[in-house]
């Protein structure tokens, strides 16, 4: 669901094609997906943290990978899953709303890559990685991480942001959001298949719609999942691209912010 490029142990981290993904199957079920897939168009002044990040060895003509968001101003979190190549093929770009237009938007290479110690490509827990730029993006309002737990319950609605995949239902390369409800952890835990690859309470955030048709989708991996002004979690993993029965699934910035918070002072 969730969209990335290579497979990992059945299911489909959100990565674009060339970057990581584990895909339980690659397609919709005969839904009918919008943008994102099923949201509408966004703007970088109104997201100006959000980061997309593109890759030298992407299918994508416009090298797109995968998403992230600016949370200091030389540091950007993404996913995990989404850090295969070598630091100097990927770029960080701030403030491109259509990845296809280079004459607007401000750039940084890579200086290096931190990974979270507790993923693994088993669970899909802890999908995070910290990558610090090679030229700060300064005057730019960065996003607060999430801290409490708590914030990840039933019934709140935080919005998705990314360039991935609309499956022919947008403009491509575009970024856009979409507002994703909080199903709480039942749903997904209810889910046999998601179980299988790891779903965890205590590090996911189940989202989405169990009757399909909006979602995030390949390309999309790493993007900022935001609610009340701060980065509530990433774009990590799912089955398909809004598939019925199988809501997003994000990694939790909470159940990590201590470890990431200290990467962010280094």
């Amino acid at each position: 669901m969730l969209k990335r490029a290579v497979a990992i142990a059945g299911v489909l981290l959100l990565a674009t094609a060339g970057a990581a993904t584990a895909s339980m199957t690659a397609s919709p079920d005969g839904q009918d997906p919008k943008l994102i897939v099923g949201g509408t168009l966004a703007s970088t002044t109104e997201a100006p943290w959000a980061i997309a990040l593109t890759n030298t060895e992407s299918a994508e003509a416009t090298g797109r990978w995968c998403g992230a968001t600016l949370v200091k101003a030389d540091k950007i979190i993404t996913a995990a899953h989404c850090m295969i190549k070598p630091a100097s093929t990927y770029t960080a770009i701030q403030g491109r709303p259509d990845l296809s237009d280079t004459s607007v938007g401000r750039t940084s290479k890579i200086k290096s890559i931190w990974i979270q110690p507790g993923y693994n490509r088993t669970d899909n827990r802890y999908d995070f990685a910290v990558l610090t730029l090679s030229r700060p993006i300064t005057g730019v309002p960065v996003l607060p991480l999430e801290t409490n737990p708590k914030a990840d319950r039933k019934g709140v609605v935080p919005t998705v942001y990314g360039w991935g995949e609309t499956q022919d239902t947008g403009p491509a390369d575009t970024l856009e959001k979409l507002a994703v409800p909080d199903l709480g952890d039942a749903t997904c835990l209810a889910n046999q298949d998601y179980t299988a690859n790891g779903y965890a309470a205590a590090t996911n955030i189940c989202a989405g719609y169990v009757e399909g048709g909006r979602d995030a989708c390949q390309g999309d991996s790493g993007g900022p999942l935001v609610l009340n002004g701060r980065l509530l979690g990433t774009v990590s993993w799912g089955k398909g691209c809004a598939e019925r029965g199988y809501p997003g699934v994000y990694a939790q910035i909470a159940s990590a912010a201590k470890v990431l918070q200290a990467q962010l002072a280094g």
